[in-house]
């Protein structure tokens, strides 16, 4: 295959995908996303098997690839669902941190333009330790950072995906037009069949010695 191919483009596209998922690790990280976090190593993993499939020609591993992809694609749908806030679901729920911790998306308090202030409760009985987290100024919401991001997933995800059918057609038309070469080969060199060469008994003959006495 040459370079300008499906095969190269499917290259790009993981490269891509790589690294669009561990710019979202390490956000997610700063932001205790464990659900998110688990998705994206595992989006990270079968990238990495797809990207290997398609430099060594192993068509079984873009098949892995392009059925995560189209789980990766389900996931990401609703996480825009839940920063959206579509069919029920709430963003202020505990839901992306399996319900163990109450953080939110790094975003929320980090986003372009925020202005993050400390505010300490002047309420009495409340412990000094306990504190409030004022967030002004933030040129775009968090929730739709977070939409962009899953949008973008979907889009390299969509177009990894139709690459990747196309790779794997491409692949098993080559293993297929291979075979059919070697059979040939095969059976041109192959030696002809001995043939049966019928035998016949042989009659023994009676030689009659003669006395000269």
């Amino acid at each position: 295959m040459g370079c300008c191919t499906g095969r190269c483009t499917l290259i790009f596209l993981c490269a891509l995908q790589l690294l669009a998922a561990l710019e979202r690790q390490i956000f997610d990280f700063l932001g205790f996303q464990w659900a998110p976090i688990l998705g994206n190593f595992l989006q990270i993993i079968i990238v990495i098997l797809g990207l290997f499939g398609t430099i060594q020609f192993r068509p079984r591993y873009i098949v892995v690839y392009t059925v995560w992809t189209a789980l990766w694609v389900t996931w990401n749908v609703f996480i825009i669902c839940f920063y959206l806030e579509v069919g029920g679901l709430s963003k202020e729920t505990d839901l992306m941190t399996f319900n163990i911790s109450m953080h939110r998306s790094w975003w929320r308090e980090h986003g372009p333009g925020c202005i993050r202030r400390v505010v300490r409760p002047s309420a009495p009985g409340i412990l000094d330790d306990y504190s409030y987290v004022s967030v002004t100024g933030c040129i775009i919401d968090f929730q739709y950072l977070e939409v962009i991001h899953s949008a973008i997933q979907i889009l390299l995800s969509l177009i990894g995906f139709v690459y990747a059918c196309y790779v794997i057609s491409v692949f098993m038309e080559e293993e297929d037009s291979f075979d059919f070469i070697g059979g040939l080969d095969t059976y041109c060199y192959r030696q002809p069949p001995l043939e049966h060469v019928e035998l016949k008994p042989v009659k023994p003959v009676n030689v009659l010695c003669l006395s000269t006495e």
